[in-house]
């Protein structure tokens, strides 16, 4: 540990963010964790130390994460490194889930993560230094996933913000980065953390099988270590030159190579006609 002491970590009462705060803790930073449910966020984390501030925060309210962002500044004294990791799954096919689905996915996914950029980009570009890591999912890369149109949606505006997010903060020394990780071992795709549709057409079998392999046979078999992951994002935080695209995890990599390789792919096949496009040069 250097200079980047005081974490504040969002969703930090299960997953990648739980395993991120204890190993925060363990390396002997500061971290501001916050959780729908207090008291879920306290069972979690068993840590008596004044380094550690667990915080009752509602996504949805710019009022509640703004009062989480102050009481992190006034007590642990500062602010350098944000994690944007709350957020939830959602399966289902763009026909079957309803309008109240995606906009609660929106809400959290990516409203709730402007709400935290918002309260925090202040004290960041004044001091003129920060790390904001943004957790999408690979699937905010490559949106080639039966059933998660909606979800892929909301990762693929995660990193959309981040990138025009770094650029913006690039004059004030705050380094942005959007994460996408692969299939790491936590409660991600257990009934608590995946929305499923109400009302599933049947026609859509492969969406089912997508669903069915999600639930039952990846949940629990995932290959990433949340562990070491956390590791990653701490090495990271440390670094003088942050990447803008973080790709965690062996499949993140494979996945994310072969949608590269389509785009290639479709850009060779279609460039000659789709670059003439522009009016005539004039003599």
């Amino acid at each position: 540990m250097t200079t980047n002491n005081v974490w504040f970590v969002t969703g930090a009462s299960k997953g990648l963010g739980l395993t991120l705060v204890r190993q925060l803790l363990a390396a002997g930073y500061a971290v501001a964790a916050t959780s729908r449910r207090l008291a879920d966020l306290q069972q979690a984390v068993s840590a008596d130390t004044a380094r550690f501030l667990p915080l009752q925060m509602d996504l949805g309210s710019a009022e509640s994460v703004r009062e989480a962002i102050e009481a992190t500044i006034s007590t642990l004294g500062g602010l350098n490194v944000v994690v944007n990791n709350a957020g939830y799954g959602l399966v289902g096919g763009l026909e079957e889930l309803t309008d109240q689905d995606a906009r609660q996915n929106f809400d959290v996914n990516v409203f709730g993560l402007l709400h935290v950029l918002r309260a925090a980009t202040p004290h960041l570009r004044q001091q003129r230094a920060g790390q904001v890591f943004n957790i999408s999912s690979i699937g905010g890369f490559t949106g080639n996933f039966p059933g998660f149109g909606i979800y892929c949606g909301t990762k693929f505006a995660v990193a959309g913000i981040t990138e025009s997010y770094a650029a913006e903060m690039k004059d004030f020394n705050v380094h942005a980065t959007v994460v996408y990780p692969g299939y790491f071992r936590t409660e991600f795709l257990s009934a608590g953390s995946l929305g499923t549709p109400q009302n599933p057409i049947a026609a859509y079998q492969s969406i089912r099988d997508s669903q069915v392999a999600h639930e039952q046979q990846i949940n629990g078999n995932q290959p990433g270590d949340p562990v070491k992951a956390a590791q990653v994002l701490m090495q990271i935080s440390e670094a003088e030159s942050p990447p803008v695209h973080l790709f965690l995890g062996e499949d993140a990599y494979q996945l994310a190579a072969q949608k590269i390789a389509a785009v290639q792919q479709d850009l060779r096949q279609w460039q000659a006609v789709a670059s003439a496009t522009s009016f005539p040069v004039e003599a």
